[in-house]
């Protein structure tokens, strides 16, 4: 059984057959470690252990393979955010608690925030827009919880959309470099960046 399948599981629940999430944990793996590009629907499917065809059974093209990760990859994002920035709390511990999840995120899926973040422009037009869309509300969610922190008195900031833009890039950057055996673990890395960004947006991590 590929090494894979537990990620898997834990990526695209919902994705029927099993095979169909074996295929797409084999292009994550491919388009993370080569680039889409470099990529050929004959690599995903070797490394699916699968027959060069197989990928045609479950995705149209290599295109609908990256969208379907992009795509799932940014609606876990936005469900992250989301539960970070309506929870209980005024906007510093709410703030603490979107910085922490969505930092740990990107550690702990690395492979597949690294595909998300820099292979957005590979995808189709008619992709491209609903992902760009699922982008920009998570990027409103964050500006609107910095927006109620300037008014509560609580953040000290400039340009709101410059500050959550520097928020959300703090974390998006980990999957850049995180790897598996780094000795912070994803958590511990959370916590560390929640401090960096309270600090930030002239709040007291305390």
């Amino acid at each position: 059984m590929p090494a894979t399948t537990t990620l898997a599981d834990d990526l695209w629940p919902d994705v029927q057959p099993a095979t169909a999430r074996r295929l797409m944990a084999a292009g994550l793996e491919c388009f993370a470690r080569q680039g889409y590009h470099a990529t050929t629907t004959r690599d995903i499917s070797a490394a699916a252990g699968m027959s060069s065809a197989a990928l045609y059974v479950h995705f149209p093209s290599k295109a609908a393979l990256l969208f379907e990760i992009v795509r799932s990859g940014h609606e876990q994002i936005l469900a992250v955010v989301d539960r970070a920035v309506t929870g209980d709390g005024d906007p510093a511990a709410r703030m603490r608690r979107l910085a922490e999840e969505f930092t740990e995120w990107h550690a702990h899926r690395h492979a597949v925030a690294r595909v998300v973040a820099y292979e957005l422009q590979s995808l189709p037009e008619d992709d491209y827009r609903v992902v760009v869309d699922l982008r920009r509300r998570i990027e409103q969610r964050a500006q609107d919880l910095v927006r109620e922190g300037v008014a509560a008195g609580v953040f000290e900031v400039r340009d709101v959309r410059a500050a959550s833009r520097a928020v959300l890039s703090l974390g998006i950057d980990v999957a850049r470099w995180y790897e598996d055996r780094m000795r912070t673990s994803p958590k511990a890395l959370g916590e560390q960046y929640a401090d960096l960004v309270l600090r930030m947006l002239g709040a007291d991590p305390a």
